[in-house]
């Protein structure tokens, strides 16, 4: 572990690359096993005291649980965790951490579709010992929202809200004292309830009820004399959600989607009163681990990303820790209790990607170690952010990545378009995107119109135009590279996963004459049958999911023709281009018979496909053994069909 002053912590990162360089010649590109495995550090915490250090080590599919003692720089206990899918690691106190868990399986391994279930357990440093949270009598012992931790007469508590075997679906709220492991019931649940708060003194404050049908929300607030009813809302498809304690640490910070708008209500515990609706422009919430008040954000318009935190002192802090990496994008991923000591994710050009430890007390910085070590800082590829001009005159943001050492000029290209498709892409490190620049291809990513994160009305110019203006964005931003000579117009192909996987699918069958091949993982292919699959998850035939799909489908239900318009599997007689499919047996987003039919309609009609199975796997590549067979797939099939070194 390398250490230096603060501010100069990340320069000698950035010095002890370029000396590497002089040298030797610049390192050829890594292996695909480099990119393809899972991330070598996760969830890295320190305790609230800032003596440890918590975070899990990944070798292939196996992961370890490793605490640190910081002073010392000593390992102090390793824990096998496995093959299990780690989805949190946090401090719940000094002595123990919280381990988020999940697998995919049928309901007493029989009834109906598969679900991700998600499990809550905790390890105690002294003992050693790990153990799964037992909620309490009756309850299933699956979350349905984060663990919840809060110190209460100088005892920790988690608090569990799961569902309850006795009341069928009805989600209940439990307390669990981490000393003696005993649970409780706290609030029982009604049959709508679908979330509580839970206040510092450990009591539930405020519980929200959802009719999917209907889409009737309410906020119940516990006032002096019970619960009272805060307010009712008509939310057909964007339910709002509890974030936490406001700025004051007494009132409830809501977020609600006003006309397609994410707004911040406050509302006050006492009588249950909204105050007036904000705007919300963050991209990310902090939250103080002992008032559990909202304490500052991540702003992210367009490609302007700023942190900021409210008390002048924690942002004073902050601002320090970020003169430390001058251009680099640095993210505050775990903090001391007096935030003295700040984990960081460090993200760029100089330094990589990778995890630094910041000591305001000792004005020093640790080098912590790269999430992906075997890929050198120098060979990480920098998106380029630039707009074009959809047909329709929309400005439509994007990323260009260009593979180094390369002229800017007749690039093959592989279009990557984000899932969502309500997300949106970043800078940030990606690296599937990475792997393909390595291997000589310039990659476009475009923020087409149903992207979120932005404030200038993307999101909503998407509505009704999946498979529409949706994915002719795509193609616009392939013919404005072409224009500009930066890319070779007769060697594009396209690669997205969910639906970026669809947009791949439909460049094949809907927009044809723009790519050479398309690669598909985990998209949707039959529309109706999508829906039809929505209804059986969620067990109604009417619900703010399926009202949210329809919102960007421009339809009204599975039986809506409309849907046969978009639906690639329709239009499999007219791919004239070679298709791959990988799916992932253990999606539980997408189905894993959607790849199936589109296979079935592709070989009906004698088209070149290629079809791989990821046995295990889910919608997220969560094992490395299984995303490195995927990367393998993509390569072989892009290599194949359009070679980085070849024209024509």
């Amino acid at each position: 572990m390398r250490k230096s002053s603060i501010v100069a912590c990340a320069s000698l990162w950035a010095v002890a690359g370029a000396a590497f360089g002089q040298a030797a010649a610049a390192p050829p590109a890594p292996p695909l096993e480099a990119y393809g495995r899972l991330p070598w550090l996760e969830e890295m915490q320190i305790s609230p005291d800032g003596k440890h250090l918590a975070f899990v080590r990944t070798d292939g599919d196996e992961r370890l649980l490793v605490i640190e003692d910081i002073a010392a720089h000593k390992l102090d206990t390793g824990v096998k965790l496995g093959k299990t899918k780690l989805r949190g690691l946090s401090w719940a106190d000094d002595a123990h951490l919280l381990i988020t868990t999940s697998t995919t399986a049928r309901f007493n391994d029989v009834d109906g579709p598969k679900r991700e279930w998600f499990i809550a357990s905790v390890f105690d440093t002294a003992s050693r010992r790990l153990d799964r949270l037992t909620a309490g009598p009756g309850a299933m012992d699956v979350l349905v929202a984060d663990p919840v931790v809060r110190r209460i007469d100088g005892k920790t508590y988690v608090f569990l809200q799961t569902p309850r075997f006795e009341h069928g679906q009805v989600i209940g709220l439990y307390r669990i004292d981490l000393a003696s492991r005993n649970g409780i019931v706290v609030e029982a649940g009604h049959e709508d309830t679908n979330g509580w708060f839970v206040g510092q003194d450990g009591r539930a404050l405020a519980e929200t009820r959802f009719v999917a049908a209907s889409g009737r929300w309410q906020l119940l607030i516990r006032g002096p004399a019970g619960w009272i009813v805060s307010k009712t809302l008509s939310t057909p498809i964007d339910p709002p959600s509890l974030l936490g304690y406001a700025k004051d640490g007494r009132s409830l910070l809501v977020n609600t989607v006003e006309d397609s708008k994410s707004m911040f209500h406050t509302v006050s515990m006492g009588d249950g009163a909204w105050g007036e609706g904000e705007p919300d422009i963050s991209d990310a919430l902090f939250f103080d681990d002992e008032t559990h008040a909202l304490i500052g954000g991540v702003d992210l318009e367009g490609d302007v990303r700023r942190v900021d935190f409210f008390e002048p002192r924690i942002d004073a802090i902050w601002k320090a820790i970020e003169k430390a990496y001058p251009a680099e994008r640095v993210t505050p991923v775990s903090w001391s209790r007096d935030h003295r000591k700040v984990v960081v994710l460090v993200d760029g050009a100089r330094d990589g990607y990778a995890y630094a430890l910041d000591d305001l007390d000792a004005k020093s910085g640790d080098w912590l170690g790269g999430v992906y070590p075997d890929v050198p800082p120098e060979l990480i590829a920098q998106p380029e952010p630039f707009s074009y001009k959809a047909a329709d005159g929309l400005d439509i943001p994007a990323y260009l990545t260009l593979p180094p050492g390369r002229p800017r000029r007749n690039l093959p290209l592989i279009v990557m378009p984000h899932g969502g498709p309500a997300l949106r892409d970043s800078t940030s490190f990606d690296w599937l995107r990475e792997a393909l620049v390595s291997r000589g291809y310039a990659v476009l990513q475009p923020n087409f119109r149903g992207s979120g994160g932005y404030r200038n009305g993307l999101l909503e110019a998407g509505y009704g135009q999946w498979g529409r203006k949706m994915q002719t964005d795509l193609s616009d931003g392939v013919r404005h590279l072409g224009s500009q000579g930066v890319i070779d117009a007769k060697r594009v192909c396209i690669f997205g996963g969910s639906y970026g996987g669809y947009a791949a699918l439909a460049g094949a069958a809907l927009d044809p004459g723009v790519y050479r091949c398309a690669a598909d993982l985990a998209g949707p292919a039959d529309l109706r049958l999508m829906l039809q699959q929505v209804q059986i998850a969620t067990g109604q035939r009417n619900s703010d999911t399926l009202r949210y799909w329809d919102r960007f489908m421009g339809a009204t239900g599975p039986n809506d023709p409309v849907l046969d318009g978009i639906s690639p599997i329709r239009f499999a007689a007219k791919v004239e281009i070679p298709i791959l499919l990988v799916h992932g047996k253990d999606d539980t987003v997408v189905d894993y018979t959607q790849s199936l039919v589109m296979a079935d309609a592709l070989k009906r009609a004698g088209k070149p496909f290629t079809f791989v199975t990821l046995d295990g796997e889910d919608h997220w590549l969560s094992r490395s053994e299984t995303r490195l067979k995927l990367l393998q797939a993509v390569m072989d099939f892009l290599l194949k069909n359009n070679p980085p070194g070849q024209g024509g």
